[in-house]
Formats: structure tokens, C-alpha cells, sequence
């Protein structure tokens, strides 16, 4: 078994999440930076790859109070376990993911990662070693399920979203369009990675849901799925 996994994500019309600099931009607004604390409040995981620590330095905390004061009201830490997959282990160890806010912090990397780089994460965060040259995902899912994370969000980035579609983990996609235009051969889009070639490797969505926020749509999609896969939630 593994945890429901959902991806959660901002694109602009134009199917960025970024420049070409990999420059964070805004692309929601108040509306939706409020339903995004809402489910983050009731996840019991986030994750996110290694490029994003980089390039964003996100602490990926739930913002208000009141919700963290129902976390702790129902015996859960203020802010959902924090998970980096980081291959290389090159998560800075004064990142604001392993600095602000209570809470578990888990940096996924694999055997190839360098000893020290490891030892160092040791300090700040647990460390799971899952895969030989990169984080096994697959793997990875099982172990955070043996931890009790069942319900798990994914904030980005396309390389590890793409990875993700690709080993079959993703249960359901919430994108929220937003109304502006990115532009820019290679900037990047909600799936990087290798991308798939062949349309019968093409993961097949069902759209949910259709709601208007701020000035965009939040487009919500279940993952078709093979008999026999199975999450936590079903």
C-alpha cells in the first residue's frame, strides 16, 4: 500500500509554472493561496523535489493559526511531515524546509548520495535511503506509508511530477490556471522530466470538478488507474 497521492499545482494560461529562469512568480491570488493552506492543513505529508528547494526555498508550513491550532487540537504536529526527494542529497541544511515551523522533515536520497552531504541532513531531518543512482519513488511511497502518511500532496516540480505519472503515483490532479502568460520555449510546464513518446503510455484523467477562482479555474482530475493499484484512501 501507499499514500493518496494528489498533486497540487499553478499554471498560467499558457501552461507554465515559471520563466525560463526558473524564477517564482505569482500566478494565483488570495483566493486560492487560501484553499492551498486548507488542504495543506489536512495532508499528512508535502512533498516536493530538489529543484524546487533550490530554486524556491519554500518552508511549505501551513499559514494559519487557527488551523494549526486544529492540528495540534487533534493530537497531529502543527504542519504536515516535509519531504524532499534529492537524489544527491543537495538540500541546503539551513533550507527554510528544514528551518521554519514544527513538524518532520524527511529528505529522500538515494545510495549514490555522498556520505557527508547525508550525515549532514541527519541533523535536521530524516533520512531515507530508497533507490541506487536516484529515489526510487515507488519505494519511497511504501516507506512513508509505513509511517502512517496516507494522505500525501505534491507542490512540483515537473521533474518529479513527471516522475511520479510516470511510475503510476499520482491519484488525482488539481491544477489552478491562472490568467497570465508565461511564455518561453524552456520554461517550465506542470510535467518535465523525459516526458512521455508513445499515447498509450499517456496517463488518462477524468475531470472532477470546475471552479472559478480569483481570476482562473481550479481544474480538478482523477488518475485512471490499473486494477489492483491501490493507495491508502482506496
Amino acid at each position: 500500500m501507499r499514500p493518496y497521492v494528489f498533486v497540487n499545482l499553478a499554471m498560467s494560461a499558457d501552461g507554465k509554472i515559471s520563466t525560463r529562469e526558473r524564477r517564482q512568480v505569482k500566478i494565483s491570488g488570495s483566493e486560492d493561496f487560501e484553499r492551498v493552506d486548507l488542504i495543506k492543513a489536512d495532508a499528512d505529508g508535502i512533498m516536493v523535489g530538489i529543484g524546487t528547494v533550490l530554486a524556491d526555498n519554500p518552508s511549505l508550513t501551513v499559514k494559519s493559526s487557527e488551523r494549526k491550532g486544529e492540528r495540534t487540537a487533534a493530537g497531529r504536529e502543527e504542519n504536515p511531515a516535509r519531504i524532499v526527494v534529492d537524489s544527491m542529497a543537495r538540500t541546503p541544511v539551513d533550507a527554510d524546509i528544514l528551518v521554519k515551523g514544527a513538524g518532520k522533515r524527511i529528505v529522500a536520497v538515494s545510495a549514490a548520495a555522498p556520505a557527508g552531504r547525508v550525515d549532514a541532513l541527519r541533523e535536521r531531518a530524516e533520512v531515507i535511503v530508497v533507490g541506487e543512482h536516484t529515489v526510487d519513488l515507488a519505494a519511497l511511497m511504501k516507506a512513508l506509508a509505513g509511517i502512517g502518511i496516507r494522505l500525501l500532496m505534491v507542490e512540483g516540480g515537473g521533474t518529479l511530477i513527471w516522475g511520479l505519472f510516470k511510475a503510476g503515483l499520482v491519484d488525482e490532479l488539481r491544477t489552478y490556471v491562472g490568467s497570465v502568460v508565461i511564455g518561453g520555449s524552456g520554461a517550465p510546464t506542470p510535467a518535465d522530466g523525459d516526458g512521455f513518446l508513445a499515447e498509450g503510455e499517456f496517463p488518462r484523467l477524468t475531470l472532477t470538478g470546475v471552479e472559478r477562482i480569483d481570476d482562473g479555474v481550479l481544474l480538478t482530475w482523477q488518475v485512471k488507474k490499473e486494477e489492483g493499484d491501490r493507495s491508502l484512501r482506496g
